[in-house]
C-alpha cells in the first residue's frame, strides 16, 4: 500500500480509511472519478478534456443504471448504437471510456482490491476491438462538411456585409457587431484558422513579414493558441499573410471600428459590447446568421471556411507542403483531407501534365 500512494490517482489518496458509508456504491465511484482526475492532472492534459471525459463516463453509467464494476460488453454496445453519433463521435466516447476502465483495472493504482473489499466485485475492460469503433480513414468527418466553392464564399461574404450595411444605414444598433463579425470570417478565411484560434488572436499577434514589407503591419499572423495534442500546451505556428484584402479589412476593422468599443486596453481583436472576448459559440451562431442570409446549406460550418482556405490555394497552384505548415498540420495527409478541387482547377493541372508529357515527346523522348 505505500508504493500506491507514491502513485497519482491511487485509490490510498482518495478513499478515507476508517470511514464506511451507509451506501459505498455511490461514494467508490466518485472516489473512482477523482483519481481518476488526479492521474489526468498529473500527466498535464488539459482541463476541458479531463472535465469532457468526466462528464462522458458519468453519462455512460447513467445509461446503464449500474456501477463500473458491473459493467459489460453489451451495455457499450447499446450505448454505442443510442445516440445517432458521428463516427468519430463515438469513437471518442469510447476511447475515453475504455482509458477510464484501463485506469481502474491497473493495479498500481489499486481500485481492483479496493472493489473487491467493498463492493464483492471488481471492474473489468468492457471496450475491446470487437465491440467499438476502429480507426480506418485520415478523415472521418461529415461527408457534407466540405470546403465553400468561390462562388459560395463569395455570397457568404456579400451577405455578411449587407446585414453591415443594412445595419449601418437604418442607425440600427448592432451594426458594430455586424462589421467584427464580417472581419472575423474573413480572417477566419484568409489565414486558414481554426474557430477558436481567431477567438483568441489578440492585436500583438499581427506582425510585420520582412519578406513582404508592402503588408506593413499584417504580414504574419502568430497563432499562439492552436490545437494541443495529447496533454501538450497549444500549438504555436506563423501564418504568412497570402490575401492582402483579408490584411486591409482587417487594418480598416482594427482603426475604424474596434476602438469604438471603447476596450483599447483589452488585448483581445474581437470584442462585444461588454467588453469581453468574443466566445466561440458567439462566432457559430453567428455564422449560422449569415449562412442563412446566403441561402447556404445548413450542414456548413466555421471549420469549412478553412477547408477552403487549403483547397482554394491548392487550385491557385500553391505549394501543398506551404500549405501544410501554414495550417500546422504535422502530417501531408491530413491537409489532403482538407482539399477539394475543383473541376476548373483539375482541368488546368490535367492540360499542364498533358502539355509536359507531350513536350517531352516532341523533344525525343519516350514520354516516360
Amino acid at each position: 500500500m505505500s508504493q500506491l500512494r507514491k502513485v497519482a490517482g491511487a485509490a490510498a489518496l482518495v478513499l478515507v480509511d476508517g470511514v464506511t458509508p451507509l451506501r459505498p456504491e455511490p461514494e467508490l465511484f466518485e472516489a473512482m472519478l477523482e483519481g481518476w482526475g488526479r492521474q489526468q492532472r498529473s500527466r498535464r492534459l488539459s482541463v476541458p478534456l479531463i472535465e469532457g471525459r468526466e462528464r462522458l463516463v458519468r453519462r455512460f453509467q447513467a445509461f446503464t443504471g449500474v456501477w463500473p464494476w458491473c459493467w459489460t460488453p453489451e451495455q457499450v454496445e447499446g450505448w454505442s448504437v443510442s445516440g445517432g453519433w458521428a463516427h468519430s463521435t463515438i469513437r471518442s466516447y469510447q476511447g475515453a471510456l475504455a482509458v477510464f476502465l484501463d485506469y481502474l483495472c491497473d493495479a498500481r493504482y489499486g481500485w481492483i482490491s479496493e472493489c473487491e473489499q467493498r463492493v464483492g466485485a471488481r471492474p473489468v475492460q468492457v471496450c475491446h476491438e470487437w465491440n467499438t469503433a476502429v480507426h480506418v480513414a485520415d478523415y472521418e468527418g461529415r461527408p457534407e462538411r466540405r470546403p465553400l466553392t468561390r462562388a459560395e464564399l463569395q455570397a457568404f461574404f456579400d451577405a455578411a456585409d449587407d446585414r453591415v450595411e443594412s445595419a449601418a444605414s437604418s442607425r440600427r444598433k448592432g451594426w458594430l457587431a455586424g462589421f467584427r463579425d464580417a472581419t472575423l470570417f474573413k480572417t477566419v478565411y484568409g489565414w486558414g484558422l481554426r474557430r477558436r484560434e481567431a477567438v483568441m488572436l489578440d492585436v500583438c499577434d499581427f506582425t510585420v513579414n520582412p519578406a513582404a514589407p508592402e503588408l506593413g503591419g499584417f504580414g504574419v499572423c502568430q497563432v499562439r493558441f492552436g490545437k494541443a495534442m495529447r496533454g501538450s500546451p497549444p500549438k504555436r505556428r506563423m501564418v504568412a499573410t497570402v490575401m492582402p484584402w483579408a490584411a486591409r479589412a482587417l487594418e480598416q476593422y482594427l482603426a475604424e471600428v474596434r476602438p469604438q468599443y471603447g476596450c483599447g486596453a483589452h488585448p483581445a481583436i474581437w470584442l462585444t459590447e461588454r467588453a469581453v472576448r468574443i466566445s466561440a459559440r458567439q462566432v457559430g451562431d453567428r455564422f449560422a446568421q449569415f449562412r442563412a442570409l446566403a441561402g447556404l446549406p445548413a450542414e456548413l460550418s466555421v471549420h469549412c471556411l478553412r477547408h477552403s482556405y487549403v483547397s482554394h490555394l491548392i487550385e491557385d497552384g500553391v505549394d501543398p507542403l506551404f500549405v501544410q505548415q501554414q495550417v500546422g498540420h504535422a502530417w501531408a495527409s491530413t491537409t489532403a483531407t482538407y482539399t477539394t478541387v475543383g473541376a476548373d482547377a483539375r482541368n488546368r493541372m490535367l492540360r499542364s501534365a498533358l502539355s509536359r508529357a507531350y513536350d517531352a515527346g516532341a523533344g525525343g523522348g519516350d514520354g516516360r
